[in-house]
């Protein structure tokens, strides 16, 4: 039995990898129990080496700190990769709205806990683990951590203090956005809408059919009049002397023509300017039967997946008047995107093409189509990402008023990186696909590792600390700064910037990055609101808090 008890209790790297995997194994069984109806997720990764530090449980603090660091490298590289596509484009339109009102819950957050410093007695680093966990942000704490080190090399008891009052605050954060969105629904139930009510204007593309009277346009082809609109829009079918049919882009739209127009929502005013007349009768009207050319024609998704083709303008391939095909939509990630001559394509792009079954498997060669290669993961890509932003993260430079250079550390510089090459790298005509599913992984990989290491290093004081007068003044602090902000944002929101009660909640869910919150608040609404106003200001949010955390405490620390 003693090699048995050696495998448990000798400091060797198997020791090491063993511990965080059973760590690991364990919180993951946990994670599908679900108290009240709420489960914490992966988070009980983290309380599981809470508990193993208690029981006296250690490995060796090198490759704990190799566990941690690089399990948060991943995760924070992969998230990044994630948000970029979506990171600059969440600020138009309605996002704009939305990302100032979820920078104000951070700012409302961060003024209270540096406020409430010196009423609780509470120092900086530990004020700053209860705002993590009040948050329930993991990347932010690991770009905390980070940044405390390097004011302070030799502080690995603060780093582990910060992650300890991270685990104190953290159940009572998902259990305060969950208070807070309940009191919102009790307090404007009135503002609640239904199915029905629900705003088009979120819907990426709109389809409408025009009647062309305007005598700007006559004799001009679609291509002029595309240039003179300077509106993306795709003309799917025209009705011309009786006859419906799907134009190229030399076709010379008259007057009198009906035309079937895919735009954005935001657009429609300009094009019915541009055109002429909206119909507002059915599309399949007796007169003009647009669905005539259909049985002729077939639609089929066609996969973009040749490599370079990656960052190619779609209106430079030329498909349309090449084949006399027309390509309606173009999904990515699940998004339905317009298909305009200036959507840049990216590896792994769904297009839907309408046309004559031989033309559309002509452009599926030029497209690639073969959904096989899209299952390789691109390491290549991963790992000099990685590189990349470790490289960043370690640059040093000034801010006027600070006695020390800042660096962006293993959380800031990744995630940079990562956004970067999600939002730019198919311009850069670098290939930087992985699927959904190999993405995840990625993440949850290393969000699972980084959380065992974390749990791991604070559960020796975890439960003296709670059981505590401190840690009472901590479990208050901790609910007070998840619920407070929420609150009085939540109450502007909709009081004074008249934001719905769905995409509010989904808002102030994103704000908080917690998808805890997230799934409770879809329940109490029909429809996919809240999901769709978390995701316009998750992006911006887990940049700005990975962000600040660095900067306070490099000022008040």
């Amino acid at each position: 039995m003693e090699w048995y008890n050696s495998i448990f209790t000798d400091q060797t790297f198997t020791q090491a990898i063993l511990i965080i995997c059973i760590i690991c194994a364990t919180g993951l069984a946990l994670a599908k129990i679900k108290i009240w109806g709420i489960s914490l997720g992966v988070t009980f990764v983290f309380f599981t080496g809470i508990l193993a530090g208690h029981l006296g449980i250690s490995i060796n603090q090198d490759m704990l700190l190799f566990a941690q660091n690089f399990g948060l490298v991943l995760y924070i590289y992969s998230l990044g990769v994630q948000v970029g596509p979506g990171f600059f484009t969440s600020f138009k339109r309605g996002g704009v709205k939305l990302n100032i009102l979820a920078t104000a819950v951070l700012v409302i957050g961060s003024v209270m806990a540096i406020a409430m410093m010196p009423l609780t007695g509470i120092g900086m680093a530990d004020m700053m683990g209860l705002l993590c966990g009040a948050v329930t942000n993991t990347p932010m704490l690991g770009a905390g951590q980070q940044t405390l080190l390097q004011i302070d090399p030799g502080n690995i008891d603060g780093s582990n203090q910060m992650a300890l009052a991270c685990a104190v605050g953290y159940p009572f954060g998902v259990v305060g956005v969950i208070l807070a969105v309940i009191v919102l629904r009790a307090v404007f139930k009135n503002r609640i809408r239904a199915p029905h009510q629900k705003d088009e204007s979120r819907e990426n593309t709109y389809i409408a059919e025009y009647h062309v009277s305007n005598p700007a346009i006559f004799g001009h082809t679609i291509k002029e009049i595309t240039h003179i609109a300077g509106r993306n829009f795709v003309i799917s079918r025209i009705w011309k002397d009786g006859k419906v049919s799907i134009p190229a882009s030399d076709t010379v739209i008259d007057k009198d023509d009906h035309l079937l127009v895919i735009s954005g929502k935001h657009d429609v005013d300009a094009i019915r300017t541009l055109f002429g007349d909206q119909e507002k009768t059915d599309w399949n009207k007796k007169d003009i039967d647009w669905d005539s050319i259909d049985r002729q024609l077939v639609s089929r998704h066609v996969l973009v997946t040749k490599p370079n083709l990656n960052g190619v303008k779609l209106g430079s391939l030329r498909l349309r008047n090449s084949f006399g095909i027309n390509i309606t939509r173009v999904n990515r990630a699940g998004i339905d995107l317009l298909a305009s001559p200036s959507l840049r394509l990216q590896l792994g792009d769904k297009l839907t093409i309408v046309g004559d079954t031989k033309a559309i498997d002509r452009v599926a060669e030029i497209l690639g189509n073969q959904e096989k290669q899209l299952r390789n993961p691109n390491l290549f890509a991963i790992f000099v990402g990685l590189a990349v932003g470790l490289i960043i993260g370690s640059i040093p430079f000034s801010i006027p008023g600070m006695s020390m250079p800042v660096r962006l550390g293993l959380a800031g510089g990744p995630i940079i990186t990562g956004i970067l090459m999600g939002a730019f790298g198919p311009r850069l005509h670098l290939s930087i696909y992985t699927t959904r599913s190999a993405n995840l992984m990625l993440r949850q990989l290393g969000l699972i590792i980084y959380l065992a290491g974390l749990g791991l290093s604070a559960g020796k004081d975890f439960f003296e600390t709670v059981f505590r007068t401190e840690g009472l003044i901590w479990i208050a602090v901790s609910f007070i700064l998840a619920t407070v902000p929420v609150l009085i944002v939540g109450w502007i929101a909709t009081k004074w910037t008249k934001v719905d009660y769905a995409s509010n909640v989904g808002m102030l869910c994103g704000s908080m990055a917690n998808p805890i919150a997230l799934d409770y608040a879809n329940t109490t609404v029909e429809g996919d609101e809240p999901s769709v106003s978390y995701a316009t200001v998750y992006p911006f949010s887990i940049f700005l808090r990975v962000i600040s955390i660095q900067i306070l405490m490099l000022i008040f620390y």
